[in-house]
């Protein structure tokens, strides 16, 4: 999966309709470039090939910008990228960091439940890494490969169930709440234009 195919799809699906600029200057201040690897680059060839697939339609404003729009393929394929990022744990967290950045495009029901699905994943993960651990022969300097897995997972269970317990008490603005930045064009163009 891509951090930035994500990214990018949902920064367009949130305003409605954005060029290049504004998409790359958004996730740029979200510091993107550090926690998913968007390079100004990335996301133009994001656009492109989005096009391509038929995510997005491209329309030229004069004078020669390009402005990109979702199609209901690109909704489908946001939708998609977003669940498998909250629900599957990944080695790198690039994935998991965008899913977070577009958190409340889904109803707090559904991140709850994609949620409950990584965690389950998780514990299955740290409690094999224990049991390997465990039963490990030799060389075994290997069994702290084993320790890292389980405390990694570990730490994650830990931090979705955090997040589970915030989500479930309400907070952050979800799609379908009042003042939620979750549906598609309503974030307001506060620079730039």
């Amino acid at each position: 999966m891509s951090a930035t195919r994500l990214l990018v799809l949902g920064v367009v699906r949130g305003y409605g309709r954005a060029h290049g600029y504004l998409i790359g200057n958004d996730l740029m201040s979200w510091g993107a470039g550090e926690w998913a690897n968007v390079k100004w680059g990335s996301i133009y060839h994001a656009l492109k090939q989005l096009t391509k697939d038929g995510c997005l339609t491209d329309e030229t404003v004069p004078p020669a910008r390009t402005d990109y729009v979702l199609t209901a393929k690109g909704e489908q394929e946001f939708r998609r990228l977003l669940r498998d990022a909250l629900r599957r744990p990944e080695t790198r967290p690039d994935m998991l960091a965008a899913g977070l950045a577009l958190l409340p495009s889904l109803t707090r029901a559904d991140a709850v439940a994609l949620l409950h699905e990584r965690l389950a994943a998780l514990e299955s993960r740290r409690d094999t890494a224990r049991e390997q651990a465990a039963g490990w022969g030799e060389p075994a300097h290997v069994r702290e490969l084993f320790g890292l897995w389980e405390h990694t997972a570990g730490s994650g269970v830990a931090w979705t169930r955090g997040l589970l317990e915030r989500l479930e008490a309400g907070a952050y603005p979800m799609a379908g709440d009042r003042g939620s930045p979750g549906g598609p064009g309503s974030w307001s163009i506060l620079k730039l234009e």
